[in-house]
């Protein structure tokens, strides 16, 4: 009952930014709940798949999704992070949390750069085709490939690149997000489970209390102010990555 609680605290957050929330999932299943760290990874990674479905339903419902560009992302993400799982096995056990806080970390520099330095602008997600799938496909590849490594979602990564290199507006790289994160997450979870780390009881705890957060969370996200959206999508990445350290 503790893991369901505090997962609902925890989904009800990742819903609200637009996170898939692996590395919280992570940093909580290990620093509280002091499960092994591979098996956190493919436990998180295979709950993020449910999480993100039950945000992108609601962010959908919502207007916040471009869906031809969640699609194709999706897709070549779901690839990299199938490989990107293999990777990971190449790293001794002790050296994953301090890479996934890393990219944590990183991710938030990012967000708080581009965020509060880019000017806000109307929605204009470019029309062609094969511009559009270029810039999707190495969007989702490279991104899929670190989150299938590192045992995250990479969602502010894919946010900014939502943002920047395919015209989308801060509510619906929020929410597109959300759609890209379940391919990847299916892609990457696989890659772990295939290697014996999935716990089914820990899953079901995890995605009682996620499901529902992340689906509440996400009917918040419109009536927020933007600086303030802003504000937690940096700082949530942070506090994930301090809690994976300590």
């Amino acid at each position: 009952m503790a893991i369901i609680l505090t997962m609902v605290a925890l989904g009800t957050l990742l819903g609200f930014v637009g996170a898939g929330g692996a590395g919280f999932i992570i940093a909580i299943l290990t620093l509280v709940f002091k499960v092994p760290i591979y098996q956190a990874l493919g436990t998180s990674l295979a709950a993020m798949i449910f999480t993100s479905l039950s945000g992108a339903y609601s962010h959908f419902r919502e207007g916040n999704v471009v869906l031809k560009v969640g699609l194709i992302t999706g897709g070549f993400g779901a690839l990299g992070a199938f490989m990107g799982s293999k990777i990971a096995f190449i790293f001794p056990s002790y050296i994953l949390p301090w890479l996934t806080a890393g990219m944590l970390f990183l991710s938030s520099f990012l967000l708080l750069t581009r965020l509060f330095m880019v000017k806000n602008r109307k929605e204009n997600p470019n029309g062609n085709f094969s511009f559009l799938l270029g810039r999707a496909a190495v969007l989702g590849g490279i991104f899929g490939i670190v989150s299938g490594t590192v045992g995250i979602g990479c969602a502010p990564f894919i946010q900014i690149g939502l943002y920047t290199l395919l015209g989308l507006s801060i509510r619906q790289s929020v929410g597109t997000t959300m759609l890209v994160i379940v391919p990847i997450a299916i892609g990457g979870g696989v890659g772990y489970i295939s290697e014996g780390y999935l716990d089914l009881i820990l899953l079901f705890q995890v995605l009682v209390g996620t499901i529902f957060g992340a689906y509440v969370g996400a009917k918040f996200t419109n009536f927020a102010p933007q600086s303030f959206l802003k504000v937690t999508m940096v700082g949530t990445p942070v506090l994930a990555g301090f809690l994976l350290l300590i």
